[in-house]
């Protein structure tokens, strides 16, 4: 399987079983090893007391495009360390895009820089997410037949 297929093929595979992506209205427009590309509506259930989007709802979308980054290379990957800034306010409606790029990576660890802007191209969060890269594949032979 070619690179960008297999990325492909891997962010499928995660998000037919992410429940709460798809319960965030996380959208996937693209994806390609150590890149992710995610799209999101802020519905009115996702706001906080001062009626702007909780950061949790942002972390959260910015963690997802994490993960699927992550794992786009085929080896099972798991999130060790993240941090955000909020760096702008998220209203009702707002759509809110959410790109992951790798910084850096070894055998074995990974850093992500995520950017969450809106449709304004406003930066809205800067995330940095780090992962540990297991051995495990995501497509293994061996474990399809069990």
């Amino acid at each position: 399987m070619e690179p960008d297929e297999l990325a492909k093929a891997v962010v499928d595979k995660m998000f037919t079983y992410d429940l709460f992506s798809q319960w965030l209205g996380i959208e996937v427009i693209e994806v390609k090893p150590g890149y992710c590309l995610l799209k999101m509506e802020v519905r009115d259930e996702m706001l906080n007391g001062f009626k702007i989007l909780h950061g949790g709802v942002t972390f959260s979308l910015a963690d997802s495009a994490l993960a699927f980054a992550s794992n786009s290379y085929g080896r099972k990957s798991v999130s060790i360390e993240a941090n955000m800034s909020y760096t702008g306010q998220v209203e009702e409606g707002d759509i809110l895009i959410a790109t992951a790029e790798v910084a850096s990576m070894s055998n074995k660890i990974a850093v992500f820089n995520v950017t969450v802007k809106n449709l304004e191209d406003a930066t809205i969060a800067l995330f940095k997410g780090t992962v540990y890269r297991t051995e495990r594949e995501w497509f293994d032979e061996k474990e399809e037949e069990e």
